[in-house]
């Protein structure tokens, strides 16, 4: 099996390392500092679960790495759009695209079935541009449970978590799934294969659309939201307004709100990534994560007030630091 990990970062380069580790034919496309030490040392991983050093071929040129049978997407949903340079060069007919993104993915209604199979979602996939460059018969749905960040180039610190659930847009369990899915598991990770993928997709998003841009508006951390009064009822209401849409979509996200914010206080004085980027004047991923979930209300006619007023003012915070 031959992968290409497109945006070789925190995440990516975690999951090269894995796969690696499992005999896989794995090439990272990373770039600067980060490729350097790649290159030099290999990619070495610290984790509570013991630390090792994965010998991984790491270039900046996808043209000598050639087609793969699936590319692992490690870059901001913002970059899509933009990636064709970097992914073209990868695909054969058969590539698989496996994009470890948060929030609502442009391929959401692709082969979804119902009233609204193959709709296109302009917050997401604006004039079609993400679909031109990734087509969604390519998708292979995938949510990030794992926690990482990058402690210098080169260097991966694993937090806590291994769990990346994949899924076919249709829901049939697929060869191409429980190839990738074996790999995984053969390197040390979760990897389940989900029917019901857009049910963990909504467990996810459900502290992303209500954690992430409440933090970069407040530059508060997890525990501090979670513990002021007002702020917290904010969230609250940001979550069940979020879990209206998804039951409108038919999906069933096994969680309560109460238990997700049980869940997001034990982390303690984390910073979110969206705080993180903002802090470095990196473009915000919200779209994805906030506007898609308002797009969806408007087609499901679910009434999200709270989500739309949050989604307004950090729109503007969003193009701000963007300007």
């Amino acid at each position: 099996m031959k992968v290409a990990i497109v945006g070789a970062g925190a995440i990516g380069a975690y999951v090269g390392a894995a796969l690696h580790r499992a005999g896989a034919d794995v090439h990272l496309i990373a770039r600067g500092p980060h490729l350097a030490a790649m290159r030099q040392h290999g990619v070495r991983v610290h984790s509570p679960r013991g630390d090792w050093t994965a010998r991984v071929h790491a270039t900046d040129r996808p043209a000598d790495v050639g087609p793969v049978d699936h590319v692992f997407l490690g870059l901001k949903a913002h970059s899509y759009a933009a990636c064709g340079p970097l992914v073209e060069p990868l695909m054969h007919e058969e590539t698989s695209v496996i994009a470890a993104q948060n929030g609502i993915p442009w391929w959401y209604f692709h082969r979804h079935g119902g009233p609204h199979d193959g709709q296109r979602l302009e917050s997401v996939d604006p004039g079609g541009s993400v679909s031109a460059v990734l087509a969604p018969k390519r998708a292979i749905g995938c949510v990030v449970y794992a926690a990482t960040e990058l402690e210098g180039p080169g260097v991966v610190r694993h937090l806590e978590g291994t769990r990346f659930s994949i899924g076919e847009p249709d829901r049939s369990r697929s060869a191409r799934c429980t190839e990738f899915s074996d790999a995984m598991v053969a390197g040390g990770l979760k990897c389940p294969v989900e029917p019901e993928l857009r049910d963990d997709i909504w467990i996810k998003l459900l502290g992303n659309i209500s954690f992430n841009p409440i933090s970069a508006l407040t530059r508060a951390t997890m525990l501090q939201m979670c513990r002021h009064r007002s702020t917290r009822q904010v969230i609250e209401l940001m979550m069940r307004e979020t879990l209206a849409v998804a039951h409108a979509l038919g999906c069933r996200p096994d969680i309560s709100v109460e238990r997700r914010l049980a869940g997001a206080e034990r982390v303690g004085e984390h910073r979110t990534s969206t705080l993180q980027d903002l802090e470095k004047g990196k473009p915000l991923e919200l779209d994805v994560l906030l506007a898609a979930v308002v797009e969806l209300a408007d087609i499901t006619g679910v009434e999200v007030p709270t989500l739309r007023t949050v989604d307004a003012i950090s729109d503007l915070l969003a193009r701000g630091v963007a300007a």
